[in-house]
């Protein structure tokens, strides 16, 4: 089973990897490890901030990763938010039935009424050097995920009232 999760910064990705690794013992690969793990070895000349490009980048190796563990039957989480959401054209029927896909998204009403706690929990997981985040920035990048999930017709988690303690990922996994 390849448990992959996306959506914008902020959401919870890596919380829920860790969740989901606790409960089910599948490890986990964060795309940011490969991402700067590239970007530090000189093995790219793109940098953290070159999203688009990044996406394109390292979706290529992850999607073959991902191939590459469903070959083995071997169990994998994969989060960051470098999955395209158009994830599943890049796969036939036999791969795709060993692929749980999930998006977070949270509202625009999230947002403003919780800024100030998602910031708080920005280091819950991982310690983050340089945050950028700002409200408006939050509610462009999940504005662009919610549209791009109904787009593509992908699973999401929507985030609005309040922020779920349990992950109800709709009886896609196992």
């Amino acid at each position: 089973m390849i448990i992959l999760i996306t959506g914008a910064s902020h959401t919870g990705k890596t919380l829920l990897a860790q969740r989901l690794l606790a409960r089910y013992h599948y490890p986990y690969l964060s795309i940011d490890w490969l991402k700067m793990g590239l970007i530090r070895s000189g093995n790219t000349q793109l940098t953290p901030t070159d999203d688009d490009a990044l996406e394109e980048y390292l979706w290529k190796i992850v999607r073959e990763m991902v191939k590459t563990a469903i070959e083995n039957r071997q169990n994998l989480i994969v989060e960051g938010c470098y999955i395209p959401l158009n994830w599943r054209e890049d796969f036939s029927e036999p791969y795709l039935q060993d692929i749980r896909f999930c998006c977070l998204v949270m509202s625009e009403r999230y947002i403003t009424a919780h800024f100030d706690s998602i910031r708080q929990h920005a280091n819950d997981i991982e310690q983050r050097i340089d945050d950028d985040c700002t409200p408006d920035g939050l509610l462009q990048d999940n504005a662009r995920y919610y549209a791009q999930c109904q787009k593509f017709g992908c699973n999401f988690v929507y985030i609005d009232d309040c922020y779920p303690q349990d992950f109800d990922l709709g009886g896609n996994l196992p």
